[in-house]
């Protein structure tokens, strides 16, 4: 590592740009159906996969993925597009055409719900059924999930990322804390001890807990309590459902009893980039942070001055045996609707998401974490020990993701301006907050069917 910053980072609040939206939200140029693929993929023939890496090693990582797949089927060629961005892939889905994409990647989970009920991508169940391969049984549960919308299966994981919680060995044990915690109750207790200040600011804090605080992310914090999101008429149930409630409470507990939202944000602002060396995590500033797999690398590329710790992120009390599990995104692929070669295309999607092999090499070269249930546990793979936290929270079956919506993110953008709101103290009731942003997301996913 370092490795691809995923789309869901970049975006913070997974605000969607106007052109991605307008695109998913128009119905994609139809093409063949999966059911309806007729192509003959043991004629010699060439493909066309548009994937967002961009960085060298990643580069390179995908040039093996494919040369391996090309090793295993040596009639069907793949022409590499790499750096597409999710509007550059948008606009070839819906155009079609000789130069549009066969097989595309993106790192954008939350456009999955557009991508299936637009039809820009094509159900793969039917090549699941075709080969004999159960998806339920393939793939961790919560990546499992958020490939699909509405049962459409238009989407299958490549590469996921896991989220947990690194801390400072060495300021734990200064502060007397002999294990990471396991509750929010104890993560609470823990960050006040870690916390140190210095005049009206500090020489350390025990965790940054507000929204725009990097991955505290409003679904990463309610990852943790299990939310439901919506129920099954498709209607939100953030205003119902306590452990939005519970989540959105334990935050603001956490920015009142660090010294305040104003307080924390001046700080915060004279702090390193996330993505640099002088991350306030890698310079002991913080002690305390939640964040993907990737900082690992990062944060030891960095040199600290102290040792690094891993651990699952802490539930609430009530669900202390739930400990061990996590907030699930990663990367996706899938085959344009518009392709003709669709049973070629599947067999280049079938290889570099269920081979296990493939997965495992694909997970050593980009440091994610692997995305089958057999490549998570193989003994190929190659990591730091502390990077099985990780292995681990990706398979826990109690682990979540955020669900697709036919209008993508809308609904956590919705949240998440809430989230902005409470902790800043411009909102003060929190349940009618929430029930006026309940009415919002519905109102707006309505507008998008």
């Amino acid at each position: 590592m370092p490795t691809r910053i995923p789309e869901v980072v970049r975006n913070a609040a997974f605000a969607l740009t106007a052109s991605t939206a307008l695109l998913l939200s128009t119905t994609a140029c139809t093409g063949q159906t999966a059911s309806g693929a007729s192509d003959d993929a043991s004629q010699e023939q060439t493909i066309t996969f548009w994937h967002a890496w961009s960085a060298p090693t990643e580069v390179n990582a995908v040039k093996a993925l494919v040369a391996g797949f090309e090793k295993a089927h040596p009639n069907i060629h793949v022409d590499v597009v790499g750096n597409m961005t999710d509007d550059k892939i948008n606009q070839a889905l819906r155009a079609g055409g000789s130069k549009a994409p066969d097989v595309i990647s993106s790192f954008t989970t939350n456009n999955v719900g557009k991508f299936c009920s637009s039809g820009a991508l094509v159900d793969l169940n039917p090549f699941f059924k075709k080969s004999g391969i159960s998806p339920s049984a393939t793939f961790p549960k919560a990546m499992n999930e958020y490939t699909q919308y509405n049962l459409d299966r238009c989407a299958v994981p490549l590469l996921g990322d896991a989220y947990g919680l690194y801390y400072n060995k060495t300021a734990f044990e200064k502060a007397g804390i002999t294990t990471p915690p396991k509750t929010w109750s104890q993560f609470e207790a823990d960050a006040k001890k870690l916390t140190i200040t210095q005049g009206d600011t500090y020489k350390q804090l025990g965790f940054m807990p507000n929204y725009h605080g990097w991955e505290t992310t409003i679904e990463h914090y309610m990852g943790q309590f299990s939310p439901t999101y919506f129920n099954k008429s498709g209607k939100s149930t953030i205003a119902t459902d306590p452990a939005v409630f519970d989540a959105l409470t334990l935050q603001k507990k956490l920015v009142d009893e660090l010294g305040g939202f104003k307080k924390l944000e001046k700080f915060r602002a004279g702090l390193g980039d996330e993505w640099g060396p002088k991350h306030p995590f890698h310079t002991g500033q913080v002690a305390m942070q939640l964040d993907g797999e990737w900082r690992l690398g990062m944060a030891l590329d960095a040199k600290p001055d102290f040792e690094i710790g891993v651990a699952p992120l802490p539930v609430p009390d009530d669900q202390a045996d739930q400990y061990g599990k996590g907030y699930i995104t990663g990367t996706i692929a899938g085959i344009a609707a518009t392709s003709k070669k669709q049973n070629a295309a599947w067999e280049f999607v079938k290889y570099i998401t269920t081979d296990t092999d493939a997965v495992v090499n694909f997970s050593n070269a980009i440091h994610n974490v692997p995305s089958t249930l057999a490549a998570l546990k193989s003994p190929k793979l190659k990591y730091d020990p502390r990077f099985k936290t990780f292995l681990d929270i990706a398979a826990n079956p109690n682990s979540t993701t955020s669900p697709a919506s036919v209008n993508g993110g809308v609904y956590l953008t919705t949240i998440q301006q809430l989230g902005y709101d409470y902790e800043s103290g411009k909102l003060t009731d929190l349940k009618a907050g929430l029930e006026k942003a309940a009415q919002q997301i519905d109102t707006d996913i309505a507008q998008a069917q």
